[in-house]
């Protein structure tokens, strides 16, 4: 099946000191939960699609002999091995590429992780090479955590309204493909996992409180692909100053509640372990 909607693959092009500040982290419980699912023998290799500054790899990596860090953006990989060596994380490999350039043998990995990013990437073509790089009974796992701007909360609403007005001010309302929400939608994450071979999904949800101040939330929105420090530019002090007058009245002590929800989704090359 044919994916038409792509994503550019240089969104993230100077956010990536903002990604590891900002991006807030997945819950240990959800990690925990993760590893006692995936059951990792703590000999294998994980490779983690779409690292960012390795929200994944680096929680992970005591349960691998060895880690795979892999994403498109340079800035992004050279953070990760930046915190690797300051780790003393030698078992910590970055790999500068796509996920369709990875040069992997088969069977090499126990376990693939990818992070709030399986949506951008060619959903079908990636599912079968991780089919194919997994060892028979390995694992594949979605991971997910919501946005700020997409929950309930009057402030979120506001924020949400913000963004969109500026993307618009900004010419920057394409950066992101229209319809990539509705391709997922004809053609669901669990059903393309299917077809590329690996057992029935399971969905684990985690959820955490979370407070925000106004200036983490501008650093967050920097670490996004729609309104980046490329986007925004010189215009980003006149931002900054928009941000706090439409969320300050919502803010209680400087801070604004997120139930943020995290999630995961297991799938399994079938197989003896």
């Amino acid at each position: 099946m044919t994916e038409a909607v792509r994503f550019e693959p240089n969104l993230y092009r100077g956010t990536a000191g903002y990604y590891d500040r900002f991006r807030l982290p997945y819950p240990d419980a959800m990690i925990q939960d993760l590893v006692r699912q995936a059951a990792p023998s703590g000999n294998g290799r994980l490779l983690d699609i779409a690292c960012g500054t390795g929200q994944l790899a680096f929680p992970l990596r005591d349960r691998f002999a060895e880690v795979w860090a892999l994403d498109a953006e340079p800035d992004m990989t050279q953070v990760v091995r930046a915190k690797a060596i300051a780790a003393h994380a030698d078992h910590i490999l970055t790999v500068t590429a796509g996920a369709e350039d990875l040069n992997a043998e088969p069977g090499s990995f126990e376990l693939i992780v990818i992070g709030n990013a399986f949506h951008r990437l060619r959903r079908t073509v990636v599912a079968e090479l991780a089919h194919a790089w997994l060892k028979p009974g390995g694992c594949l796992a979605l991971c997910w955590s919501t946005s700020p701007w997409a929950g309930p909360k009057d402030w979120q609403h506001a924020l949400d309204s913000l963004i969109r007005r500026w993307q618009d001010a900004l010419g920057a309302a394409g950066r992101v493909p229209p319809g990539w929400d509705q391709a997922r939608q004809e053609d669901p994450d669990h059903v393309v996992l299917s077809r590329a071979g690996f057992e029935p999904v399971q969905r684990h949800e985690f959820s955490v409180e979370h407070h925000w101040t106004v200036r983490e939330l501008a650093g967050h929105i920097r670490s996004t692909s729609f309104l980046p420090p490329s986007v925004l530019a010189e215009h980003a002090p006149e931002f900054d100053a928009a941000l706090s007058a439409e969320l300050g009245p919502h803010a209680a002590d400087g801070r604004l509640t997120d139930p943020v929800s995290f999630a995961y989704e297991l799938a399994r090359r079938p197989g003896p372990a």
